[in-house]
């Protein structure tokens, strides 16, 4: 009965967290910037395009450089991809997102940090990974602790 009740306590915490996380600055420009983003029309066509483009080169790769219009899709996945990432809004919604996802990667990292150092923390960023990542049988080379 113990743990049920410790783990309702963790989850309102969390529930608590995620409130926080909602409520903070980052994620309100996170939900302008995405609002920004559905609403414009040249960012929707450019993502529908690259889209498009991307389908198509994804059925040229199953034959590769052997496909005849392999350098022609090839070339036109990267004009469009350069356009879409160079396109305003495009990029400030990418901006506001990788805000975001540092900032979860970060309450992430304390989280696990404050259970153990060596709780692995899935975050995608080499950033937030350790030298060691544990197990590294160098006797501790990496500068991680051997017991």
């Amino acid at each position: 009965m113990f743990a049920t009740i410790e783990s309702i306590q963790l989850l309102d915490e969390a529930e608590q967290l995620a409130d926080l996380v909602l409520q903070s600055e980052i994620a309100e420009q996170y939900r302008r910037s995405y609002n920004i983003l559905k609403n414009d029309k040249e960012a929707q066509e450019l993502i529908y395009r690259f889209t498009k483009v991307k389908d198509l080169f994804e059925d040229v790769q199953r034959f590769g450089k052997y496909h005849p219009d392999y350098r022609k899709i090839t070339k036109d996945l990267r004009d469009t991809k350069r356009e879409l990432d160079l396109n305003e809004t495009v990029s400030n919604f990418k901006k506001t997102e990788n805000e975001l996802q540092l900032l979860l990667d970060e309450i992430s990292v304390e989280i696990g940090q404050a259970v153990s150092v060596h709780i692995k923390v899935p975050t995608g960023n080499p950033f937030f990974e350790s030298s060691c990542g544990g197990g590294c049988g160098t006797g501790g080379g990496c500068g991680c602790k051997v017991s």
